[in-house]
């Protein structure tokens, strides 16, 4: 038995896939308007991940241009067959579900493969007479969603049979994230209902047949906090089920973790393993449906060691790293690596636009604290340079440099509900270099500078409702990133660190 602690992927990891490769692990999560699109996680115990590749790099893979705040890429399906990974997902920003695959996980996937299907949350099912089978959403109407069934040619996308609808949940809202497995000779498919809110929950149902009929499992749902509002952990569901080398299952799951006290999150929906028993040949996940935050559970491999969180980046590689994401599309040549530091060369863009000139990394904990080092080369009059707490283009806190009527300004600036304030503090001149700070905790993100790394000025301070999913006016579904921005400047960023007390 080993002791492991919940959630295995923290921060915005919503909507988790695994597959099993021999002793090797690999799971896949939901990126929506972030690029790359679709991060990929290596393990050897379930416990300890690392971030290996996307499978969504460039533009033609994925295009997210002016894409919804929430839009983009949904719910992806990682599964491995004869020598093959095969990512099935949906852009519902254009054309809908599309599949990629590759034979090196590590490398480059394919083109997408775009299938006849408009809806969200596709899963590949391979059965073992080599039929290759689709299972995802069909809305027949507003109120009607269904759980639609068709074979499919992984390699091409093309639909092989007509579409069946199998199922329209256990009576739970918006059925959906289904996915099918085949465990001694029957059957299973599981799905996520009630929506990915506080009464979103996991069920399944078993059947002879690919197209059922299917038996509901009589202790449905089989994972759900709906009923456990004591827990810190809420909205759990849109599982995937794996068997490891020695014979044991799992669930991975999406959750959230919430604020002391309140029923608000901003860390975004993350990513909970939790050790799944069989009775009666239906699975039982957790404590009867519950996960924890802590564990005893017979891991595969070897001994977790727990995942670094803290980052310091110096930007003296030839690439930049991965933990590093964009706001849709990036316009490669704002951002250039050269001489040990990255160069932002920006544009018109603000960060209330579609596609900012900022490099940002996932808030991971509630109480951590981002600082980076610029050194101001070029900036317009309007302009900015500095740091950001970014849940999306209408919700942001910021602390920069700018220049206003000639003059520069520290700055501080929040945006709610898409409405704009800030305030600005004068500056005589702008030194060599500028630090920039943000301190976030459970109460919200106080913002500083300093003009020789030492001494700290503080600028501002934003409450976390404020970048809270909770908080916002539309249904959004991603969560909080800090990073380095500018907008009608050129900056060079010299390092940028994040730390967590682990």
């Amino acid at each position: 038995m080993a002791h492991f602690k919940n959630p295995i992927l923290r921060g915005f990891h919503p909507d988790p896939s695994i597959c099993r490769v021999e002793e090797d692990y690999y799971m896949v999560t939901s990126t929506f308007e972030f690029f790359p699109g679709v991060p990929i996680y290596h393990s050897r115990n379930l416990i300890d991940w690392e971030l290996i590749n996307y499978c969504l790099v460039d533009d033609d893979q994925l295009d997210l241009t002016d894409c919804a705040s929430s839009g983009g890429i949904y719910a992806p399906t990682l599964r491995y067959h004869d020598g093959v990974f095969y990512m099935i997902t949906t852009n519902v920003t254009h054309k809908g579900n599309f599949i990629v695959h590759t034979k090196d996980i590590y490398g480059k996937w394919s083109k997408p493969f775009w299938v006849d299907q408009k809806d969200i949350d596709p899963s590949l099912f391979f059965d073992d007479d080599g039929k290759v089978y689709f299972t995802g959403n069909n809305s027949l109407t507003p109120q009607k969603q269904g759980i639609v069934v068709f074979e499919i040619d992984p390699m091409t996308g093309k639909r092989l049979s007509e579409k069946k609808i199998v199922t329209y949940g256990t009576g739970g809202k918006t059925p959906e994230g289904s996915h099918m497995y085949k465990i001694n000779g029957t059957y299973y498919l599981m799905l996520a209902e009630g929506g990915t809110e506080y009464g979103h929950m996991e069920t399944i149902m078993r059947g002879d047949s690919p197209y059922g009929p299917f038996t509901e499992c009589p202790h449905n749902p089989i994972l759900s906090h709906k009923d456990y509002m004591g827990s810190q952990i809420q909205a759990t569901g849109h599982a995937d089920l794996v068997e490891d080398q020695n014979g044991n299952w799992w669930m991975v799951s999406l959750g959230i973790r919430k604020l002391p006290k309140v029923m608000l999150h901003n860390l975004g929906r993350e990513t909970f393993l939790t050790p799944v028993m069989w009775k009666d040949g239906w699975p039982v996940a957790g404590d009867h449906g519950r996960t924890e935050l802590e564990w005893e559970a017979p891991l595969p491999g070897e001994a977790p060691k727990g995942m670094k969180l803290s980052f310091t980046d110096h930007f003296d590689g030839d690439k930049l790293d991965l933990r590093w994401n964009f706001v849709r599309n990036p316009k490669r040549d704002h951002y250039v690596l050269q001489d040990g530091k990255l160069s932002l060369r920006a544009g018109e863009e603000t960060l209330q636009d579609h596609h900012p000139t900022l490099l940002c990394v996932r808030q991971q904990e509630f109480e951590e604290t981002a600082q980076t080092t610029v050194s101001c080369k070029r900036l317009e009059e309007g302009g900015k340079i500095g740091l950001t707490a970014y849940y999306n283009k209408d919700y942001h806190y910021e602390v920069y440099l700018t220049k206003r009527d000639g003059n520069f300004r520290i700055g501080y600036g929040w945006t709610v509900h898409a409405m704009e304030a800030e305030r600005e503090i004068f500056l005589v001149s702008v030194p060599e270099v500028l630090s920039f700070r943000v301190k976030a905790d459970t109460r919200g993100y106080t913002f500083s500078y300093s003009t020789d790394g030492k001494s700290w000025t503080e600028a501002g301070f934003g409450a976390v409702a404020g970048l809270c999913k909770e908080g916002t006016m539309t249904m959004t579904f991603t969560g909080t990133y800090l990073g380095v921005f500018a907008s009608r400047a050129e900056a060079d960023v010299t390092s940028f660190s994040v730390e967590i007390d682990e």
